[in-house]
């Protein structure tokens, strides 16, 4: 199962978000999501368990739990939506030029 984690510190680095659902079950991975700009955290991350029934037990004990002063928010992560590609497009708004005579 896939879990995404909400309001981590930035602090927070991908070991600390591994050993936060450890205690539950086995963890393929952890990732906290950088900024690309800057490289520091972005303040969630994703965490995979392999067992539903763990991740289960993980998401119910660790939502709202408080880390490094935060309470996190931890919930099935829901698949990635097709968005729109930036630039181009047409948002309206009308067109053309104004031309004074």
């Amino acid at each position: 199962m896939n879990i995404y984690v909400s309001n981590l510190s930035f602090n927070v680095q991908d070991e600390d978000l591994r050993g936060f659902f450890a205690e539950y079950g086995e963890v393929s991975s952890a990732k906290v999501i950088l900024d690309r700009e800057t490289g520091r955290s972005r303040g969630f991350g994703f965490v995979e368990m392999p067992d539903n029934a763990a991740a289960q037990t993980a998401i119910s004990e660790l939502d709202g739990a408080t880390v490094e002063g935060r309470n996190i928010k931890v919930m099935e992560a829901k698949p990635k939506e097709d968005r729109p590609a930036r630039g181009g497009g047409n948002f309206g708004g009308g067109g053309g030029y104004n031309k004074r005579y």
